[in-house]
This record gives structure tokens, C-alpha cells and sequence, in this order.
């Protein structure tokens, strides 16, 4: 026994993911106590990626499958430093660098206000390939402004790594793509339901979640009229 994690290879990763973000929590489905986000809008199903930074052995195995994704996705030697997101993807920037064996810069949203101003933290040469990393992606417009403060500093991006795609956003893959940038995910919601059907969850609760994910708004509308 060596002690060193290994994936079930009879699990498709997607899958295998999405399992582990529903076992340590950091996705939680709750059809009958609906979620509600900061834009008012209600769901019966909650992502937090941050909780991973709390499980060490789920973390390294998720940053392990997300090192193998790249790897076959883009290449080994396909980027010179790992760029992570304020805040939320500065963690995962920091494990996929060590996995990588690159050096890590992170992004700010906005510049710092004094000092340098910086909206980059960390260095790189001019024309660099940045790698962005974030916790996750919804309908991607808080990636277009990493990719372009990036830019602007000199690099060039081309691709973004996620743990969690949402999936049901067509835009958050089509806006990247204008840009020139491809996003790469561990899972997104089909994956989840997926790995639910081996777990505690009814058949009624799958489909509820199906219904939101198909069509978020009316599943909202239906709830706040019943």
C-alpha cells in the first residue's frame, strides 16, 4: 500500500467528479428548500466550490483528473504559467501549478487602488501562454475580464480550466470561444445527475432538477406561484 489516490477507472471522470462534489457537499440539490442566489433567482441546487480547499483527499484527486484533462485535452507542454481568478481560483491555480510544475500569477478584479495598481500579482515574460483557472463557470463574463486584464499585461490565453461547468449556459462556451479561448471542466450538471442515480436521491428529485436545468426560469416562476 503506497497510499497514493487512484481513480475507478469503470467510472467515467466526468462522473466520477461529480460524485465526489456531492459526497464532501460542495454541490448540495434541494428541490422541497430552494436555494436563492444574489440575483433573486431561485434554485434547487447550490454550487460551492470552495468547500474543497477543506477535503485534502477529494482536492487532490480532482486537481490530479484536472492535471490528466489538460494533459490530454491540450498537451504537456502546451502553457508556461498557471493563472488563477480572484478569489475563488486562486486555491485551485495554486495545485494545478505544483501539478503542472509552472509558476502561478492571480488575477484581481478590479486594480488593487494604490501601490502599483496591479491587477496582476506575480510575473510573467511577454507573450507567455497563461493557463486561467477558476472554481467554476456559469455563463463565463467573469472570465472574459481575467482573460483580458491578461492581455493586456502581455499574455496570451487561449485556454481556461474549471472544476464545475454548469452546463446549461450554451453562452459560457460560445463567448469564450469569440475570444479565442477554450474552457475545459471536470463535470458539469448532467454528470451530477448522473452520480445522484447512485445515491440518496429519488427519482422525483432527479427530474426536478432536470426541469430547472432545462429551463431555470420557469422552474423559478412555477415555485414563487406555488
Amino acid at each position: 500500500m503506497t497510499g497514493e489516490l487512484t481513480a475507478d477507472i469503470r467510472i467515467p471522470p466526468a462522473q466520477l467528479a461529480a460524485g465526489i462534489l456531492l459526497d464532501i457537499k460542495a454541490i448540495t440539490i434541494s428541490p422541497d428548500n430552494p436555494f436563492t442566489f444574489t440575483s433573486g433567482r431561485l434554485s434547487p441546487v447550490y454550487v460551492d466550490c470552495r468547500r474543497i480547499i477543506s477535503f485534502p483527499r477529494a482536492r487532490t484527486l480532482l486537481m490530479q483528473m484536472g492535471k490528466d484533462l489538460l494533459y490530454n485535452k491540450v498537451g504537456a507542454e502546451a502553457f508556461d504559467v498557471v493563472a488563477g481568478g480572484e478569489t475563488a481560483g486562486i486555491p485551485f491555480a495554486a495545485w494545478i501549478s505544483e501539478l503542472l510544475g509552472l509558476p502561478m500569477l492571480y488575477v484581481r478584479k478590479q486594480p488593487k487602488g494604490f501601490g502599483k495598481n496591479a491587477r496582476i500579482e506575480g510575473t510573467f515574460k511577454e507573450n507567455a501562454r497563461v493557463l486561467l483557472v477558476e472554481d467554476l463557470a456559469t455563463d463565463g463574463g467573469s472570465k472574459l475580464n481575467f482573460i483580458q486584464a491578461i492581455r493586456d499585461a502581455g499574455g496570451i490565453v487561449e485556454h481556461c480550466f474549471v472544476v464545475f461547468h454548469y452546463g446549461n449556459f450554451p453562452e459560457s462556451i460560445t463567448n469564450l470561444k469569440e475570444q479565442g479561448v477554450s474552457l475545459h471542466g471536470l463535470c458539469t450538471w448532467w454528470d451530477v445527475l448522473e452520480a445522484a442515480k447512485e445515491r440518496a436521491y429519488t427519482d422525483a428529485e432527479l427530474e426536478t432538477i432536470k426541469y430547472f436545468l432545462n429551463d431555470p426560469d420557469a422552474w423559478a416562476e412555477k415555485q414563487k406561484s406555488s
